[in-house]
C-alpha cells in the first residue's frame, strides 16, 4: 500500500524563479500576439476565409486533448484502485485543469472579438456540437476541482472515489465532444467519421500522458524527489499502449474512408499528393509520433534508459502537433465538394487546395497557451501540497 504524504515546494532556488521568468515572458508573448490579431485584424494571419482554423486552433485543440488524457493517472487510482498510482493522482488533475485553461485561453483570443464570448455563453443554440462543448469544459474544471479538493481534505477522502468516476465519465464526454466537432461536419470530405471521437479520446489518453511523465520527470529532478523505476516502468508501458491505440483508430479512420469512394480524392490527398500535408502525416505523425515512441518504449535496448522514455514522451507531443495539423488544416485546405461528381472551378477558386502558412502570431499565441498551462501548474506546486515526499519503489511497490 502507497503512503500518500504530499508537500509544497519552497520554490525560492534561482532556478525556480528562472523558470517563472522564462514562462511568463512566453505568456507575454502570446498576450502581445492576440493583441497584434486583435489590432491589425486576422488580415495578418495565415489564415482566410477558406482556412478559418488555424495554427491557434491546433494548440488549443491539443491542449484541450490532452487535459482529458492527464487525468489519466487519478482515474487509475480512484476508479480502477489502483493504489500505486494515489501519490500522484493530485498533480495529475492540477495538470489537467491548467493544460484546459491554457487550451481554452488559445480558443477565445483566437475568436478576433474576445468579447463575443458573452454571446456564446448566454445564447445557446443546442443543434451546434459547439454549444454543448461550452458546457463540457466549464464542467470539466469544476468537477476536477471538486475532485482535488476531496483528495486534499482528508475528512472527505471517502468522497473522492465517487468523484474520480464522475470525473472519469465527464473527461471521456468532453473529448467525445471535442472529437465530435469534425466527426459532425459532413461538408468537410476529410472530417465526415464517427470514427473521430474514439479517435480522440486515445489522442487524450496519450498526448496528457506523454506530457504528465515530462512533468513528473522534471519535478522530480528539480525538487530532488526520487522517483523510483516502478513508477516509471508503469507510466512508460501505459504510453505504449496509448500510441498503439492511437496508431490502430487512425488506421480505421484511413481503411474506411478509403472503403468509401465519395472519400477516394480526399484520402489521397493526405495520404499521397498533400504535400506538406502527407509528409506530416507519415513522418511527423506516423513515424515520429507512432513509431519512434514504440520503439523507444518498448525495445529492450532502451529499457531502463529514462532518457529515452523522455525523448518518447517528447515525440508523442510532436506527433501529435502534427496528426492535429493534419486534421485541422490538411482539412480545410481539401476543397468543398459542392457537386458530387461535376467538376467545379470559378474566379473564386472553387475546387482548388488552399494554401496556408501560420504567422508569427499565431504561433506566438499557441506558445503562450502552453506556458500559461505550465505558470499554473508551476505556481500549484508551490502553494498546495501536491508532489508527494517520495515515489521511491519501496513506497509505491513494495513487492
Amino acid at each position: 500500500m502507497s503512503r500518500e504524504i504530499h508537500k509544497r515546494i519552497e520554490g525560492r532556488s534561482p532556478a525556480f524563479l528562472a523558470l517563472i521568468a522564462g514562462l511568463g515572458i512566453l505568456v507575454l508573448l502570446g498576450m502581445g500576439s492576440a493583441w497584434t490579431m486583435e489590432h491589425n485584424g486576422h488580415v495578418i494571419t495565415g489564415m482566410s476565409n477558406r482556412i478559418v482554423w488555424g495554427m491557434p486552433h491546433v494548440f488549443a485543440v491539443f491542449l484541450i486533448v490532452a487535459a482529458s488524457g492527464a487525468l489519466n493517472v487519478a482515474s487509475i487510482s480512484s476508479v480502477f484502485g489502483r493504489t500505486a498510482y494515489k501519490p500522484l493522482s493530485r498533480l495529475s488533475v492540477v495538470l489537467a485543469i491548467a493544460l484546459l485553461v491554457g487550451g481554452l485561453s488559445v480558443l477565445v483570443l483566437d475568436l478576433g472579438r474576445p468579447d463575443r464570448l458573452i454571446v456564446a455563453m448566454t445564447t445557446y443554440n443546442f443543434r451546434s456540437i459547439f454549444a454543448w462543448n461550452i458546457y463540457l469544459y466549464v464542467g470539466f474544471i469544476a468537477i476536477a476541482g471538486v475532485y482535488l479538493w476531496l483528495m486534499m481534505e482528508r475528512s472527505l477522502n471517502r468522497f473522492s472515489k465517487p468523484a474520480g468516476m464522475v470525473a472519469f465519465i465527464w473527461r471521456l464526454a468532453l473529448t467525445t465532444g471535442t472529437g465530435s466537432i469534425f466527426g459532425f461536419l459532413v461538408a468537410r470530405q476529410a472530417y465526415d467519421a464517427a470514427v473521430m471521437a474514439p479517435l480522440f479520446i486515445a489522442m487524450s489518453f496519450a498526448f496528457g500522458l506523454a506530457i504528465f511523465i515530462l512533468v513528473i520527470m522534471f519535478t522530480s529532478g528539480g525538487t530532488g524527489r526520487e522517483l523510483g523505476e516502478a513508477m516509471v516502468r508503469r507510466l512508460k508501458n501505459l504510453l505504449g499502449i496509448f500510441v498503439g491505440a492511437v496508431l490502430y483508430f487512425t488506421i480505421v479512420q484511413h481503411l474506411t474512408n478509403i472503403y468509401a469512394a465519395e472519400h477516394h480524392a480526399v484520402e489521397r490527398f493526405i495520404l499521397l499528393d498533400g504535400g506538406i500535408y502527407t509528409t506530416l502525416f507519415w513522418v511527423g505523425q506516423i513515424i515520429i509520433g507512432g513509431a519512434l515512441p514504440l520503439v523507444l518504449l518498448f525495445t529492450p535496448l532502451f529499457a531502463d534508459s529514462r532518457e529515452a522514455i523522455a525523448l518518447a514522451a517528447l515525440s508523442v507531443i510532436a506527433g501529435g502537433m502534427a496528426q492535429l495539423y493534419v486534421i485541422i488544416i490538411g482539412g480545410q485546405a481539401f476543397p468543398l465538394v459542392l457537386f458530387p461528381g461535376k467538376i467545379v472551378s470559378s474566379s473564386f477558386a472553387d475546387g482548388s487546395i488552399a494554401s496556408y502558412s501560420p504567422s508569427l502570431p499565431e504561433i506566438g499565441l499557441g506558445i503562450g497557451g502552453v506556458a500559461l498551462a505550465l505558470v499554473i501548474v508551476a505556481m500549484a506546486v508551490k502553494i498546495l501540497a501536491l508532489l508527494p515526499r517520495t515515489l521511491a519503489d519501496a513506497e509505491t511497490d513494495p513487492t
